[in-house]
């Protein structure tokens, strides 16, 4: 979470960070993204070697721990089960005794009475026999009983329940002995990824270490340099002139030329909002002067000094002041610092010299990478033309027209826009040379005799060249390097395999076997056609999908 909150969502358009912090930041979210993800690892182990096992294998303990006391439970109830036959038995055979010692008392009661018959006495007798017999019988049957419940709670106390217990205490130690395995199991889960994290630590710890703050500070100067030369020096104001002028030469004093100089509420106001980098713009002695106010003075010696502007070493440094002061988050600091240079020009002749310098060497490069889509494109439509003249099944050339002619619309326009720009360019770069050249001559004489200031902040001793035109190179190339450019053979960017067999028999293709090795030097433009070479020198198009390509890294243009 932390990672998806602070890592920047950049499109297309950004600007990759350049800042070294920057740079050092984000490689600790990467790292810290990677730690994220062992912790979730550890998080997996344990769910399923600690916390799924224990969970499995509790519930097959409750089982077994079931079974065990369902078990004892059973050999209880057997227990008491013999016990109830072994004391029914022996209560029938207390009765069946006292039965016969009622009988036996009839009987004797009997026999000793005169006034009983003979009949009398055989049936008491009789019953006497009976109940004697049967009380033998429940005596032996009680026996037998108290022997076999005997038996039964021997083995019941001295093999089943020690059985059981034994199967308990077994099933407890397997138990801690799974407990143990689970611990050291949360711990070998650690222990794995620590060696990943040991290198996540270490890649942060190098990502502070790469903070370089003069880098820093070398990008900030890169940024926001101007190109403006500092003010020059005030010039001295001879007013004791008029003193040692007489009236017999003739002239007439020239009163000092205030109609020549800017308002001073009017060079205020254009700068009204903006603040010195270190407070407010300090006043000037003298009201600042533009390239149309500039005038000289004379001294006593028949010199003369230009005064020069502190104005566009104020515009840049207010500049930087109005630009954004405070830096909220990391995300400010992904597309670098801006400054606000107020409406946009297309020439981007309101921005500072260096400044301007960079901005239209970029738009010249993206002007020219477009024109290589462009001729690209166009190429890949002359041959898509030529495959249709040659198979018409394929296609209408005609159909091309229309696209390959907006295609030369298109390119026409990107080689005036990219001309108009290089002669910008080279207007700056003309005058910022100019400008090298003046510091140069004026750090030999240490005076500067004449001058005058450019829009851009630069001084230069001629009006006319002010402007100057882009240099030659870039609005003739050499026509020699052009005529001889195609001699040489095209570099290879990769390599094919021939995957099915291709006859070649058109003009411009090129036969191969399969299985057969080829050198790419052209890719496939999208009109399903790639341009490649024999080791022999024999170039031609083949299929594209005749082929498994392999390209080389960093060989495109080389």
């Amino acid at each position: 979470n932390l990672v998806k909150k602070y890592c920047p969502k950049r499109s297309a358009k950004d600007e990759e960070p350049r800042f070294t912090s920057c740079i050092a930041f984000f490689n600790i979210l990467n790292e810290l993204n990677d730690y994220a993800g062992q912790r979730e690892v550890v998080a997996e182990e344990m769910g399923h070697r600690v916390y799924g096992e224990l969970m499995r294998y509790s519930h097959d303990l409750k089982t077994e721990r079931k079974m065990h006391l369902q078990e004892g439970r059973k050999a209880q109830q057997y227990l008491d089960m013999c016990w109830k036959q072994m004391d029914n038995s022996k209560k029938k055979f207390e009765r069946e005794c006292r039965e016969a010692e009622k009988a036996q008392q009839s009987y004797e009661r009997l026999d000793n009475d005169t006034n009983a018959t003979k009949a009398d006495v055989e049936k008491a007798k009789q019953q006497l026999n009976l109940r004697t017999h049967m009380a033998d019988e429940n005596k032996n049957e009680y026996a037998a009983q108290l022997q076999n419940f005997n038996g039964e709670q021997h083995k019941h106390y001295y093999i089943v329940i020690p059985q059981i217990y034994k199967q308990l205490q077994e099933m407890d130690e397997r138990r801690t002995i799974k407990l143990s395995e689970c611990y050291k199991g949360f711990a070998d889960s650690e222990r794995k990824v620590i060696p990943i994290i040991s290198k996540c630590l270490e890649g942060m710890i190098l990502a502070a270490k790469s903070v370089d703050e003069h880098r820093d500070s070398q990008l900030v100067i890169d940024c926001f340099k101007s190109g403006f030369e500092p003010p020059g020096d005030f010039p001295f104001e001879d007013y004791s002139q008029n003193i040692y002028r007489t009236i017999s030469d003739g002239t007439i004093s020239t009163p000092k030329q205030e109609g020549m100089r800017i308002d001073s509420k009017t060079t205020v106001g254009k700068a009204k909002g903006k603040l010195w980098l270190f407070g407010k713009k300090p006043k000037p002695q003298s009201p600042p002067l533009t390239p149309t106010s500039l005038y000289t003075s004379s001294t006593p010696n028949g010199s003369q000094y230009p005064i020069f502007s502190i104005e566009p070493v104020h515009y840049c440094m207010s500049d930087i002041k109005t630009g954004k002061p405070r830096i909220p988050s990391f995300r400010s600091l992904k597309r670098g610092w801006s400054v606000k240079t107020g409406p946009a020009l297309e020439d981007f002749s309101h921005l500072p010299p260096e400044q301007r310098r960079k901005k239209l060497q970029q738009r010249i490069d993206e002007l020219n990478r477009e024109l290589q889509k462009e001729t690209d494109q166009k190429d890949a439509l002359i041959k898509m033309r030529d495959v249709y003249e040659k198979n018409p099944q394929m296609g209408d050339p005609s159909s091309l027209q229309p696209k390959l002619a907006e295609t030369m619309s298109n390119m026409d326009r990107l080689r005036m826009e990219i001309h108009k720009n290089e002669a910008w360019l080279s207007e700056v770069e003309g005058k910022v040379a100019a400008r090298t050249d003046r510091r140069h001559s004026s750090d030999i004489n240490h005076l500067v005799t004449q001058g005058r200031e450019s829009p851009e902040g630069s001084y230069t001793d001629d009006a006319n060249q002010e402007v100057r035109g882009p240099p030659q190179q870039h609005a003739h190339p050499n026509e020699f390097d052009d005529e001889f450019e195609d001699d040489d053979p095209l570099p290879a960017i990769g390599h094919c395999k021939a995957i099915y067999p291709f006859d070649g028999h058109n003009e411009g293709t090129l036969a191969m076997k399969e299985g057969e090795i080829l050198y790419i030097i052209e890719e496939d433009k999208g009109d399903g056609w790639t341009r490649a070479r024999r080791q022999n020198g024999e170039e031609g198009y083949v299929p594209t999908s005749y082929i498994d390509v392999t390209l080389e890294k960093n060989s495109k243009g080389s």
